[in-house]
């Protein structure tokens, strides 16, 4: 029988030296599975900036949590992000963990506090990921409000979730196959290579510039690290990103945060029907 450890305010469970962050993932998911209801999630998405009314339309919400009453989860620092876990049941009787309690990498605690999330939707079962985001473009054609797959990705952070000598092989991170899946629900969808740096400042006209010519075509502020993490508990991972706004220096305004969220609201419709409708062709064996 699993031991659920409160969390506590002092210092954070994953803080503790010598702490396992996948023993504390498997608390979290006994406390989720306790207080769903659900014993077992088998798909988990993370909803970024613009991509969350996406979980109203996937199926029924069996229940709601706090995010911060789950152990390892830490309240979320940006305005966007609700602070949930929500179970939604699937039609065909699985079930979606839907995480709106994202950790980015430039909130500075650490990246097991980043990838708990996904730890923890890997505990609960889940085979596949699907990581959202917003973020900026690169490519001149592509306009705010426009969906992109993510191909591969290039982590700026100059960090990793994985620990000692861990190694595992990133040639398909972004699977092919869901990829092919969503292509087949919304031919339209571009796809490109996303750049994650550290954040939180926009980056500026050169780093865009530099992201360019190593074969970027997306840049923002998470994602990357999640993605390997998931990879090292097993799951197939698809990646979406919102383009809420030309990059530095490819869009000629000022950046803002502001323009990001409004981007998201704008698009959130189109996007989040999108998502539903990729959710359920995998859920049911696409």
């Amino acid at each position: 029988m699993t031991t659920i450890v409160p969390p506590s305010h002092d210092i954070h469970p994953l803080d503790v030296p010598g702490s396992d962050p996948f023993e504390i993932a498997r608390q979290a998911a006994a406390q989720i599975a306790e207080k769903t209801g659900v014993e077992r999630h088998d798909i988990a998405l993370t909803l970024g900036s613009g991509w969350a009314k996406a979980a109203d339309l996937i199926g029924e919400t069996v229940a709601t949590l706090p995010a911060t009453e789950i152990i390892g989860f830490s309240k979320p620092a940006l305005e966007g992000h609700v602070g949930t876990l929500r179970s939604i049941a699937l039609p065909g009787g699985k079930h979606a963990l839907v995480i709106g309690a994202r950790t980015h990498y430039y909130e500075d605690h650490g990246v097991r506090r980043v990838v708990h999330s996904v730890r923890t939707a890997a505990a609960t079962g889940a085979k596949t990921m699907i990581l959202t985001n917003g973020a900026g473009g690169i490519r001149e054609t592509w306009k705010p409000g426009q969906p992109v797959l993510i191909s591969d990705h290039i982590n700026l952070t100059a960090d990793s979730p994985l620990e000692g000598a861990t190694f595992i092989d990133l040639t398909d991170l972004y699977s092919a196959r869901l990829r092919g899946v969503a292509q087949a629900v919304e031919p339209s969808l571009d796809e490109g290579v996303y750049v994650q740096f550290r954040g939180p400042h926009y980056e500026t006209p050169a780093e865009v510039q530099m992201a360019k010519s190593i074969g970027g075509h997306i840049v923002g502020m998470s994602t990357t690290l999640e993605a390997i993490a998931a990879r090292e508990a097993g799951m197939e991972v698809l990646g979406f990103s919102l383009v809420t706004n030309l990059a530095a220096g490819i869009q000629k305004t000022p950046l803002s945060h502001e323009e990001v969220i409004e981007a998201g609201r704008t698009a959130e419709p189109v996007i989040s029907s999108l998502l539903a409708r990729v959710v359920t062709e995998i859920s049911q064996g696409g």
